[in-house]
C-alpha cells in the first residue's frame, strides 16, 4: 500500500477506460460502462466485491490520440502503427501484450476513484452507470494482466502539502494559490448567492484545502477534455496552479461580458446561471454552466400557462406546480429533468374537463343503429335506453357493458355505432394477451421508460373524457408475475370507484365516470367472477340464415365491391346464391367466412374484368343445373371453386343404429354434434373416445346406468335381464381433437344408446339436448338460442328441450320458431318418444312381447 498525505490507495488496481470524460482528483462523475471489459470489471469487482479497498478503481481517460492529441477515442490499432512506424526496430518483435504495456504505460496518469454508486440498466441496451470520486492521481507502471479487465501496478504521484491557517507557503507556489483562491472567490461572488449550490460552493472555498482548488474548479467551469487533461497530467502542484488559473480567469471573464450585455438590455428578463450537477471535493462537485438559453426560459414560461389553463383538479394542479417549480431548479443535464417535463407535458394534455355533447335525438339514433347494423334488436335498445336516461338525468354515469357472443356477429362495429349515434369520441383497447398489470395501471415514475397506462393514453388520443371506450378481447387477458390486469380492471368498471381513477404515472386521480366502458368476450367462463360482476352482460348471438342473407345484401356485397373495384354492373349476386353458400359453405354463428366467400367470388370476376370478358351476375346453383350457359354459367363454377367441398347432408348419417344429434355451445356459437356408438363382444365395459371432459364422461355413465335399470320396461333385453351382458359398448364424439365437456349431451347419449340396443334408427331430422339424472329426469340446460340457431342452420326440423327452458325461445326469431317443431320434455321417456318415428315401444304398449319374455 502507498500512502500520501492520508489517501491511501492498493498498489495494484483493475483500470476503467472511459471517453465520457476526465475524472479529477475531488470530483464526482458519472460513467457509462458498456463495453465487455468494463462490464467485467464491474461485475467482477464491484458487484460482488465486500470490502471498501474492492470499490476503487483507476479511471483512465481515454480521450488522448498520440497522433493528434484530440478529443477522439484513440484507436489501439492506430497507436500501434504509429509506435512502429517511430520506433521499427524496438518494437516490430513485440507480443501483443507489449503493446498493450506500452499502450497503459502512454495513458499512464489516471485517478484512483471510489465506485460509491452502481446502477445497471438494459435498455437501449445493457450497460452500467456509476457514480464515481476521484481520490487522487496514479501512474501505470507496469500491466500485470489485460484479461477479462486490466489490472495494474500502480503508483501514487500526489503528494499534497497541506496548508494551515497561518503557516502558508512561500515563494511562487503561495504566491500561485493565494491568487488561484481570490480568483475562486471573485467568481463565486458574481453569481447568485439565494441559489442553494452557490451558496455551498462559497461555503467549500472557505473549508477546503487550497492545493484541491485547481482540481475542484477545473471540474467546475467549462472546459475541455483536453484543458482537464493538462490539469490532471500536472502533477507538480505550481504547475497543476499555472495550467487552472488561465482556465478560471477565462470564465470570470466571460461573466463579466455577460453582465454587461444585461446592462445593455434592461429590459430582458433575467437569466439564471445553469449549475450542472458533477461533484465537490469530498463526494460532490458542480459544474457552473453558462445562462440558460431564451427558449428553455420560454418554453418553461408556456408550459406554466398550459398548466394553469387545463382546468385541472386541486389536487392534479398542486402536483403540477410542484413539479414545475422542481423543474425550474433543474439543469436540463440531469436525467429527471427530461422525466419531469415529459410528466408536466402529458397533465397537461389530458382532458380533465373536455367532453363532447351527446347526441339525445333518440328517432335519428334508432335510423342510425338500423343502417348500420341488422337485427341485433337487444343492443340497439340498450342504447335507445341510455339516451333516455339521459334525457332525464344529464349526470347520469357511463353504464358498463359487455358484448359476449361468438365471433364475426359484429360486437366490436356495434361499439364504434354507438360512439357515432352519442356524438362522441371512439377508442379501442386490445386486451388479447395482455398479461402486465401496468399496461392498465402504468409504470411508477421511477422505472426507466415509465409511461401511462392504456386507460390514460387512450383519454389523451381522444381528447376528450366521455369517450366511448371497447375494451377488445376482455376474456383473454393474461396473468404473470407483473400481476393481474383483470384485477387491475376492477377499479376502472367499477361505477362506484373510478370517479377516482389513480394511474401509477399519474399518480393523482382522474375522473372516468363520465367515460362509456363496452368490453367484448366471446365467452364468460374465463372472465373473472369479480369482473364479471361489474358489468352488464349482454348476450349477442349468431344470426339466422335470413339475418345472414340481408346482412350480406346490405353491407358485405357493396363492401366487397368496393374494395375490388367492381361496380353492381359487373356482379350481381342473387339471394338464392348467397343461401347456398351460407347453408353449404359457411355454417357460422357470424359472417366473416361469408364476406371471404363473398371476396373470393369478387376476386374470380376481377379476373374476368380484367381479361376483357362481359360478366353479368353470379348465378344460383338451381340455375348452373337447369344447363345454363355463357359468361354467367361459367363464372358459376368460380363461386363453387372458391369454396371448401359443402358438408354431406345430416341424413346421410344417420342410416345405421346409433347415431343421434345433439346441440352444442361454443364461443363460435352453436353447433351440431354427432354421437355415435358400437356394440361387440365382451365383457360389459364402456369405451368413450372423442377427447371428452369428466362431466360429458359422467353422463354417459349415467345414460348406461338408467337404460341397465329399465331395460325391460324399453323392451331391450334378449334374454338376459342386462342388455350388456357379453356385450361391450363403444361411444364416441367426432372431431376428436376438440375437447368436449358439459352435461347437456345427457339426453343425446341416452337417445344414442337405445338406438343401438333396440336395433331402431333416431329421425334424421331431430336435434336435442338436456342434462339427464339417475331417475330420468331432464334438467335445463344454457344456450338454448345459440343451439336452436345452429339445428336450423343444419334444415333439421324437430328440436327436443328441456321443459324448463321453453321460456329461453322467446329470445329466437319468430320465423325460426316457426321452421321447427319444438318438444319439450321433462323425462327421458318423453324424449325417447320424439325421437324415433312412431315414438319408442315399451312393455306397456307391448304386452304380447313381455309374455315371450
Amino acid at each position: 500500500m502507498s500512502s500520501n498525505s492520508g489517501i491511501q490507495i492498493p498498489s495494484r488496481l483493475p483500470l476503467l477506460c472511459t471517453h465520457d470524460g476526465v475524472l479529477l482528483p475531488g470530483s464526482t462523475m458519472r460513467i457509462s460502462v458498456d463495453t465487455a471489459r468494463n462490464m467485467q470489471l464491474v461485475k467482477s469487482r464491484l458487484l460482488k466485491g465486500t470490502s471498501l479497498k474492492s470499490t476503487i478503481i483507476g479511471v483512465i481517460p481515454n480521450t488522448r490520440d498520440p497522433e493528434h492529441d484530440s478529443d477522439e477515442l484513440p484507436s489501439l490499432h492506430r497507436w500501434v502503427c504509429a509506435a512502429r512506424d517511430a520506433f521499427p526496430s524496438q518494437i516490430v518483435m513485440l507480443s501483443w501484450a507489449h503493446y498493450l504495456n506500452l499502450y497503459f504505460c502512454l495513458l499512464s496518469i489516471g485517478t484512483a476513484g471510489l465506485a460509491v454508486q452502481v446502477v445497471g440498466s438494459n435498455w437501449p441496451k445493457p450497460h452500467y452507470t456509476l457514480l464515481i470520486t476521484g481520490l487522487c492521481r496514479f501512474r501505470v507502471t507496469q500491466l500485470l494482466r489485460e484479461r477479462p479487465f486490466p489490472v495494474a501496478e500502480v503508483e501514487q504521484l500526489d503528494k499534497l502539502e497541506q496548508y494551515t491557517e497561518g503557516d502558508q507557503a512561500d515563494g511562487e507556489l503561495g504566491e500561485l494559490s493565494l491568487r488561484f483562491h481570490q480568483a475562486a472567490l471573485q467568481l463565486v461572488g458574481m453569481l447568485d448567492m439565494s441559489v442553494p449550490v452557490v451558496a455551498k460552493l462559497r461555503r467549500l472555498l472557505d473549508s477546503l484545502p487550497r492545493e484541491t482548488l485547481p482540481d475542484v474548479l477545473a471540474s467546475m467551469i467549462r472546459t475541455s477534455n483536453k484543458e482537464k487533461l493538462q490539469v490532471l497530467d500536472a502533477v507538480d502542484l505550481e504547475e497543476r496552479f499555472k495550467k487552472a488559473l488561465p482556465l478560471l480567469t477565462r470564465q470570470i471573464e466571460g461573466l463579466k461580458l455577460l453582465q454587461k450585455t444585461r446592462k445593455r438590455r434592461p429590459d430582458d428578463d433575467k437569466r439564471v446561471l445553469a449549475i450542472r450537477k458533477g461533484g465537490v471535493f469530498p463526494g460532490r462537485q458542480f459544474s457552473l454552466d453558462e445562462e440558460a438559453e431564451d427558449e428553455d426560459g420560454d418554453d418553461t414560461a408556456m408550459l406554466e400557462k398550459k398548466v394553469k389553463a387545463a382546468a385541472m383538479p386541486e389536487a392534479a394542479l398542486r402536483v403540477c406546480l410542484k413539479e414545475l417549480k422542481r423543474l425550474k431548479k433543474m439543469p436540463q443535464s440531469m436525467p429527471e429533468y427530461a422525466l419531469t417535463r415529459n410528466y408536466l407535458e402529458m397533465m397537461v394534455e389530458l382532458p380533465w374537463s373536455k367532453s363532447t355533447t351527446d347526441c339525445l335525438d333518440i328517432p335519428a339514433a334508432r335510423v342510425l343503429l338500423d343502417n348500420d347494423h341488422y337485427a341485433m334488436e337487444k343492443l340497439k335498445r340498450r342504447v335507445l335506453e341510455y339516451l333516455a336516461v339521459r334525457q332525464l338525468k344529464s349526470t347520469l354515469k357511463g353504464p358498463i357493458l359487455c358484448f359476449v357472443g361468438p365471433p364475426g356477429v359484429g360486437k366490436t362495429s356495434v361499439g364504434r355505432s354507438i360512439a357515432r349515434t352519442l356524438g362522441r369520441e371512439f377508442h379501442r383497447i386490445a386486451l388479447g394477451g395482455v398479461c402486465d398489470q401496468s399496461d392498465i395501471r402504468g409504470h411508477r415514475r421511477t422505472y426507466v421508460g415509465s409511461m401511462p397506462g392504456r386507460i390514460i393514453n387512450g383519454l389523451k388520443t381522444a381528447g376528450v373524457n366521455n369517450p366511448v371506450f371497447l375494451l377488445d378481447e376482455v376474456d383473454k387477458l393474461g396473468k404473470s408475475l407483473q400481476g393481474d390486469p383483470a384485477a387491475a380492471l376492477l377499479e376502472v368498471l367499477d361505477p362506484e370507484q373510478n370517479h377516482s381513477f389513480t394511474d401509477h404515472y399519474l399518480n393523482v386521480p382522474f375522473d372516468l365516470s363520465q367515460v362509456l366502458f363496452i368490453a367484448t368476450a366471446n365467452t364468460t367462463a374465463t372472465i373473472p367472477p369479480a369482473l364479471l360482476d361489474r358489468m352488464e352482460v349482454l348476450q349477442v348471438p349468431g344470426y339466422t340464415q335470413e339475418e345472414k342473407v340481408e346482412i350480406a345484401h346490405r353491407h358485405l356485397i357493396p363492401h366487397q365491391l368496393e374494395q375490388h373495384g367492381l361496380t353492381p354492373q359487373q356482379l350481381q349476386i342473387p339471394q338464392d346464391t348467397i343461401k347456398d353458400i351460407i347453408s353449404k359453405y359457411t355454417r357460422e354463428a357470424g359472417v366473416r367466412s361469408l364476406e371471404r366467400k363473398i371476396g373470393a367470388i369478387c376476386r374470380a370476376v376481377a379476373v374476368k374484368v380484367a381479361e376483357g370478358h362481359k360478366v353479368s351476375r353470379a348465378e344460383s346453383p338451381t340455375e348452373q343445373h337447369a344447363g345454363k350457359t355463357g359468361t354467367s354459367s361459367s363464372h358459376t363454377s368460380l363461386l363453387f371453386t372458391a369454396g371448401i367441398t359443402p358438408a354431406p347432408p345430416v341424413s346421410e348419417r344417420l342410416t345405421l343404429p346409433g347415431v343421434a344429434i345433439g346441440l352444442a355451445w361454443t364461443p363460435m356459437g352453436g353447433e351440431i354434434m354427432f354421437v355415435e356408438a358400437s356394440r361387440m363382444e365382451g365383457e360389459g365395459q364402456l369405451t368413450l373416445t372423442g377427447q371428452l371432459g369428466d362431466v360429458m364422461k359422467e353422463s354417459a355413465h349415467l345414460a348406461i346406468s338408467w337404460l341397465r335399470s329399465n331395460a325391460k320396461t324399453y323392451l331391450l333385453t334378449t334374454g338376459s335381464a342386462d342388455p350388456l351382458e357379453g356385450t361391450d359398448i363403444h361411444l364416441h364424439f367426432p372431431a376428436g381433437a376438440v375437447t368436449k365437456d358439459g352435461p347437456s349431451a345427457g339426453v343425446t347419449i341416452v337417445t344414442c344408446l337405445a338406438s343401438l340396443l333396440s336395433g331402431r334408427l333416431v329421425r334424421s331430422d331431430v336435434a336435442m339436448t338436456g342434462e339427464i339424472t339417475l331417475r330420468g329426469l331432464v334438467l335445463p340446460v344454457g344456450g338454448i338460442k345459440d343451439k336452436v340457431l345452429a339445428a336450423h342452420r343444419a334444415n333439421l326440423k324437430r328440436v327436443i328441450v328441456p321443459k324448463r327452458n321453453e321460456k329461453d325461445l322467446e329470445e329466437i326469431p319468430a320465423h325460426v320458431r316457426a321452421d321447427l317443431d319444438f318438444v319439450f320434455a321433462s323425462t327421458l321417456d318423453e324424449v325417447l318418444k320424439a325421437a324415433f318415428d312412431g315414438g319408442f315401444p315399451t312393455a306397456v304398449s307391448h304386452p304380447q312381447v313381455v309374455s315371450k319374455l
